[in-house]
């Protein structure tokens, strides 16, 4: 089940029934569902919000083999994650970040497709893909100094395959796309994937990425997660079909997966980099979710959206979905949640004391690098905020 307003419902009629015509042969049955005039566009889901199990034929045989310990494991990283995403949060209101872009509501969707990646895929994220960092193996203190505004980035993009966060909205699907493009001249087999969330898919990168991508049959995933709202402005006022029949207009396949459902997002990515490293070409998988909190922590959804909605998406909250499958399955005791909420903590202690051990921000590093050979009006500026910053000390003297 999904929750979208009558509005967004209505905007599909029109567009649906000949939705299921174009693309290719897989892309037409993932959409004949949604063919008939009137419905829904279908959902890749193998977790329902209650927890229990649905058979799919296309996708099941990508998470067949999974066990009871790799269930676990999806469990452990979402909610790591998300006790993560809390601290730096909290972080950020005590003054110790700048700003934070929270992922609260979309961990089935970053951690599902993240585990879906091999080693030597390579990975192009907005600026909250927390989850998929986490499942590169980017050390999530690592994530901060940005935000401290004590570096530019924190991490080696080689070392992990995973590229630094990209600010720029839209930017990093061209990104992903020539990163593809010469992965596919190389003559290796590893895939591309690019993050970027519904706003951004407004974006004219994200057009331009779609259509080199097709032209060049590159090996490249474009995972949208679309949490209802860029920003203050909801899906309904950025598009009028759903957001993965926009693949079919470029020539290749798109399809919508619960992206609170981390079982579903796990096989669908799956398939997706398999078709790219198959010489395939490209994907658009969109991840229908919910941003459960605000856009950031400069930002108050209160002022833009009703209670009711954010509570009906609460319901389907992702680690919730995958406990109740867990504990129905006996897959996890009581000592596994147990465990797991001590090293949540610990994790939230490790994360505090780290970002509180890092230096306070350099104040004139904004006026470096600007110009190679140095700027007058550069100088100007940098002499007034130094007597800006002067003027404090001479308060406090006082």
């Amino acid at each position: 089940m999904t929750v979208e307003s009558s509005a967004a419902r209505t905007s599909r009629r029109s567009a649906a029934s000949k939705a299921g015509a174009a693309g290719t042969k897989a892309a037409g049955t993932r959409r004949r569902t949604g063919a008939k005039k009137g419905a829904d566009p279908e959902l890749v889901q193998l977790l329902t919000p209650e927890g229990e199990r649905v058979k799919n034929a296309e996708y099941d045989k990508y998470v067949a083999g999974i066990t009871a310990e790799e269930l676990r494991g999806l469990y452990r990283d979402m909610v790591l994650t998300r006790r993560f995403d809390a601290e730096a949060t909290a972080l950020q209101r005590q003054g110790e970040l700048g700003l934070w872009a929270s992922l609260l509501g979309q961990e089935a969707a970053q951690i599902g497709s993240g585990r879906a990646t091999r080693e030597d895929d390579y990975v192009f994220p907005t600026y909250r893909e927390h989850g998929v960092a986490w499942c590169r193996g980017v050390d999530p203190t690592n994530l901060l100094g940005m935000f401290r505004g004590v570096n530019n980035g924190g991490w080696d993009p080689n070392s992990n395959n995973f590229h630094l966060y990209t600010i720029v909205i839209g930017s990093q699907a061209l990104h992903a796309t020539g990163y593809a493009m010469g992965v596919a001249k190389d003559g290796a087999d590893s895939a591309v994937i690019a993050y970027f969330g519904d706003g951004a898919s407004s974006q004219g990168d994200v057009a331009e990425a779609f259509t080199f991508s097709a032209v060049y049959n590159a090996p490249v995933v474009f995972f949208c997660q679309n949490n209802q709202w860029a920003i203050s402005e909801p899906t309904e006022k950025q598009m009028r079909v759903p957001l993965y029949q926009r693949a079919a207009g470029f020539g290749f396949p798109g399809v919508r997966v619960d992206g609170n459902d981390v079982l579903a997002c796990l096989a669908v990515t799956k398939w997706a980099l398999e078709r790219a490293r198959n010489g395939e070409g490209p994907t658009l998988v969109e991840a229908f979710t919910y941003r459960m909190g605000a856009h950031t922590t400069s930002d108050d959804p209160t002022r833009y959206r009703g209670d009711e909605e954010r509570l009906a998406w609460e319901a389907k909250d992702p680690i919730l979905r995958l406990r109740r499958h867990l504990e129905a399955a006996n897959h996890a005791d009581e000592g596994f949640f147990a465990e797991l909420e001590t090293e949540s903590e610990a994790l939230g202690r490790r994360v505090r004391e780290a970002v509180r051990a890092m230096p306070d921000p350099d104040l004139f590093a904004i006026f470096e690098n600007v110009y190679a050979d140095g700027h007058a009006l550069v100088d100007e500026e940098r002499a007034q905020f130094a007597a800006y910053q002067a003027s404090f000390a001479d308060a406090e003297g006082v």
